[in-house]
């Protein structure tokens, strides 16, 4: 059975008022998880709100009591991976072992520009994030001291300490679609891989392919939870669904991988993903103050 989370982006206008607004409703509703995007800014002009990413969760983790919640995802390119392990320990240990820690590699050019972040080309950005995921697990989850003279990090007897509480520490997430860089990755270091703005058929095919990587490193395909990070275009009638679709017709929207309909029309969608493989479906709710909608949304999908 497919559960339902929600994602926010982050850099398009939040800030406390409207995260602690959106935290306890998406919990009260029932939602399974609630996620968000770690930018500066948006990839194009205005720039708008954007609260801290960590800050942010060190609240939600005192805040809350049931529901999971992580970055997707927090990359390297601006996260070193030593500062990185130390925050999600310690929100991890704070919020009784409910983080899921969503790593990536960063692409996001206009924010590393503005704010003097090296980006690199594309093969350097992932042999970093390889390094960086290296850093990370071994931080957390082995007791024995680090030390790695790599490329782009340079530890000699690092140690994390207080140790998680929960064996291990959090849940490590890697997100993305590529077949070369990505889904390697995910298979070597991932609990959890989620994909991004697929269809069923793109998903099915990847979700097999991690299950043949899967299997080359000698883990079992059933240890890696299986996400979906997708846009929805959601309405209460044919008319407003019309309005938010902005000119694309609903099989456009539904090419592009986004779950598109009124109440009555997703279910079918939905049963598709999750034919596919998808175990949890992670909705993007852009109108941050749309507190109704959500409360429909959830109505409609947690019956």
């Amino acid at each position: 059975m497919t559960e339902f989370a929600i994602m926010i982006e982050g850099q398009i206008g939040l800030n406390w008022t409207r995260w602690q607004r959106t935290v306890p409703v998406v919990e009260e509703l029932g939602f399974a998880s609630l996620h968000r995007s770690d930018h500066f800014t948006n990839a194009q002009p205005p720039d708008m709100d954007s609260l801290e990413l960590w800050v942010s969760l060190t609240w939600l983790a005192s805040h809350t009591k049931r529901i999971e919640f992580g970055p997707l995802v927090t990359p390297f390119s601006f996260r070193h991976p030593a500062l990185t392990a130390r925050m999600a320990a310690g929100v991890d240990d704070l919020s009784g072992g409910r983080l899921r820690l969503g790593l990536g590699a960063g692409w996001q050019e206009r924010e590393h520009n503005h704010y003097g972040f090296d980006l690199l080309d594309i093969p350097g950005r992932f042999a970093r994030f390889n390094e960086g995921l290296q850093v990370v697990t071994h931080l957390l989850q082995k007791d024995e001291p680090l030390t790695l003279h790599g490329k782009y990090y340079d530890f000699n007897d690092a140690v994390l300490l207080p140790r998680p509480h929960r064996p291990g520490g959090p849940a490590i997430v890697v997100g993305g679609n590529g077949e070369k860089r990505t889904l390697p990755l995910a298979a070597r270091f991932a609990d959890e891989w989620n994909g991004d703005f697929l269809t069923p058929d793109q998903y099915r095919h990847l979700n097999h392919r991690l299950d043949e990587m899967l299997i080359q490193q000698e883990r079992k395909p059933s240890e890696v939870r299986r996400t979906l990070m997708t846009s929805l275009v959601f309405a209460a009638d044919g008319k407003t669904l019309q309005k938010k679709l902005r000119g694309r017709t609903v099989q456009e929207a539904r090419q592009r991988g986004a779950i598109v309909g009124t109440p009555a029309e997703i279910g079918e969608q939905i049963e598709e993903y999750e034919k596919a493989g998808v175990q949890r479906l992670m909705l993007q709710w852009l109108d941050l103050d749309d507190m109704d909608g959500l409360e429909l949304l959830a109505k409609t999908l947690l019956k």
